[in-house]
């Protein structure tokens, strides 16, 4: 909190009325140019302040077979709320031919809205916080060079699959 009570995530514009504070979103790829189609998401953003590391990741769940995936995680200091994130990473998968057929199967763009500030949702097509960020290493791990401070409470608990370092965008 400062002087004024406001988080220390938040700070306020009285002349838009619009409060700013940091989200973050992870970005996942395993078909075609992987490092690209996430190179072109960080780009596409608004509001993007840090880009973790790309993390190469055994797939985690879904069907058998995958390619690995590249990882990483992007944070914004936005005025941008949780729904609104979603319609952008909902546009960014389309354009760049995501396909939904095969729940947690292979895909061009993968999108996940994780924190946004404060808020909360548990809607049929948005859960913010993310449902299970505290378990995935492939989230928590890019998660931890941003924020560690958020990361932490889930590293030490049960996180499941294995990462390493693949570069940076």
């Amino acid at each position: 909190m400062n002087s004024r009570g406001v988080a220390s995530d938040t700070v306020e514009h009285c002349a838009s009325h619009s409060v700013k504070r940091l989200a973050y979103l992870s970005i996942g790829s395993n078909l075609g140019c992987r490092m690209g189609h996430l190179r072109r998401a960080v780009l596409a953003m608004p509001d993007v302040v840090g880009v973790s590391r790309v993390y190469e990741t055994e797939p985690v769940g879904g069907p058998q077979g995958q390619r690995a995936y590249l990882n990483a995680v992007i944070a914004l200091f936005t005025d941008l709320s949780a729904r609104s994130l979603l319609q952008i990473a909902q546009e960014l998968e389309h354009a760049a031919g995501r396909v939904r057929t095969v729940r947690w199967g292979a895909r061009t763009l993968d999108v996940d809205v994780l924190l946004v500030g404060a808020e909360r949702h548990n809607d049929r097509d948005l859960v913010v916080p993310h449902p299970r960020m505290w378990e995935r290493r492939f989230v928590l791990e890019p998660l931890y060079e941003l924020a560690p401070e958020l990361a932490s409470v889930g590293l030490g608990g049960n996180v499941v699959g294995s990462v390493r370092v693949a570069g940076r965008l």
